[in-house]
């Protein structure tokens, strides 16, 4: 399901309202801050907004809807509507899993591993955290993405955990990188999870599906670049 991303939910809201409910539409502009229940809407009006929001949207109001405001009823049906992403993509890497963690945790050689970034800066470290700056290659449209993440790896565990520092479209992106020993290799696992502001370009399910395409691209490229160098380190 996408919400319109054209219109404001909450005007969409308030039509409902004033169309449906009989908010008093000069009254809602006046204290856009006011919950629905000091705007004087009662449960009738509640059980009206409810139905038509699920009609719409397939979105269930709860009971104590009427406490929030226009804006906080929006933010509601956009969450229900649109889950916050979560993607999980793993690949089976035919190399020990020392050098797999070795390469793949070597951010500033980056560029080398992954076919997207132009540049990968690193801004700080501190034990075994790294602050860093990405810069993918230029869209179609010639722009050139960047952005500030920090991941900390637990070679103990061997596992990672990064988010971004700087979100841009995303009101955050959390990143677990785990890692196994399997017969013959290694598997190399990506969890992200995800929201996407709400004037994003894309919505939750839409960078959900944007990410599992390019995660299997890159997976294939990092398998294929660290199969590689393990043949080539058995060659010397």
């Amino acid at each position: 399901m996408t919400l319109a991303p054209d219109r404001p939910l909450a005007s969409e809201i308030t039509d409902i309202l004033v169309t449906h409910c009989g908010l008093d539409a000069d009254a809602a502009a006046r204290t856009p801050a006011a919950s629905l229940e000091e705007l004087g809407m009662d449960s009738l009006a509640l059980l009206e907004l409810s139905a038509v929001v699920a009609d719409r949207w397939r979105v269930k109001i709860p009971e104590q809807a009427g406490q929030l405001s226009i804006d906080g009823v929006a933010d509601l049906v956009a969450r229900a509507a649109d889950p916050p992403g979560h993607t999980e993509n793993a690949v089976d890497i035919a190399a020990p899993l020392p050098l797999v963690w070795e390469i793949t945790n070597d951010v500033a050689r980056w560029t080398e591993l992954f076919t997207e970034y132009a540049v990968a800066e690193i801004l700080h470290r501190e034990g075994d955290t790294v602050r860093f700056r990405l810069t993918m290659h230029p869209d179609e449209n010639g722009v050139a993405w960047s952005w500030v993440s920090e991941r900390t790896a637990d070679p103990a565990t061997r596992q990672v955990h990064a988010r971004r520092v700087e979100t841009g479209p995303f009101e955050y992106m959390h990143i677990h990188w785990h890692y196994a020993e399997i017969p013959g290799g290694t598997r190399m696992t990506w969890v992200q999870d995800f929201a996407m502001k709400r004037d994003a370009p894309l919505d939750n399910a839409g960078m959900t599906a944007r990410i599992n395409r390019n995660s299997a691209v890159q997976l294939a490229v990092i398998k294929e670049r660290v199969e590689r160098r393990y043949a080539e380190a058995g060659d010397e």
